[in-house]
């Protein structure tokens, strides 16, 4: 019998949607690099396609495909995740072709995590880049518990993944770094 990662990452690569455990909320998942799922997800949250979706990865070395690095960025990087934060950077001309219309923004920015949990950075390290947007309707109050993310989203989603730890319950701090300093965009 499978493990219910192994059902989730077959899920991620046939194009369906996943609801998994972050450090700070649940999170719903599609592969960030399959135009299809990224659709779909965005359809099941009712979430406008102009609002680009943020990408859980599982270490620093994804990051360095995904993103224009520099020095400090790296600093910050290394400094803070895997942890609370989502860090805006600009997208690397890689991520401009390979990623989903609908991740990288039309400023030519990505946000991407590096959650300090380990059911999600498995799922990232077995899959690739995945969605990490929080299991709710857009403008709704996200999922607290596997049970509210059935209720929500039901046989939209293919798995949902329950793991402990638990998330906080606190969205990720938005932090960018496009510019000479962090500034926090937005506070977790």
């Amino acid at each position: 019998m499978p493990s219910e990662i192994e059902r989730a990452v077959r899920a991620l690569r046939r194009g369906d949607l996943v609801v998994y455990p972050t450090d700070t909320l649940l999170g719903l998942a599609a592969r960030a690099d399959d135009p299809a799922a990224v659709e779909r997800l965005q359809q099941a949250k009712v979430r406008p396609t102009a609002l680009p979706l943020s990408v859980a990865v599982s270490s620093y070395e994804e990051i360095e495909s995904l993103a224009e690095l520099d020095g400090p960025r790296r600093a910050w990087l290394r400094r803070n995740l895997p942890g609370p934060y989502t860090a805006l950077l600009p997208a690397s001309p890689s991520a401009k072709i390979s990623l989903a219309p609908g991740v990288v923004g039309a400023e030519g920015t990505i946000g991407i995590r590096i959650p300090n949990h380990p059911l999600a950075r498995t799922l990232a390290e077995l899959v690739g880049p995945v969605t990490s947007t929080s299991a709710n309707r857009h403008g709704l109050p996200p999922a607290r518990t596997i049970s509210e993310a059935r209720q929500m989203f039901g046989r939209e989603v293919a798995v949902y993944l329950d793991g402990e730890p638990a998330p906080s319950g606190h969205p990720s701090e938005l932090v960018d770094l496009t510019g000479a300093r962090p500034r926090a965009v937005r506070r977790g």
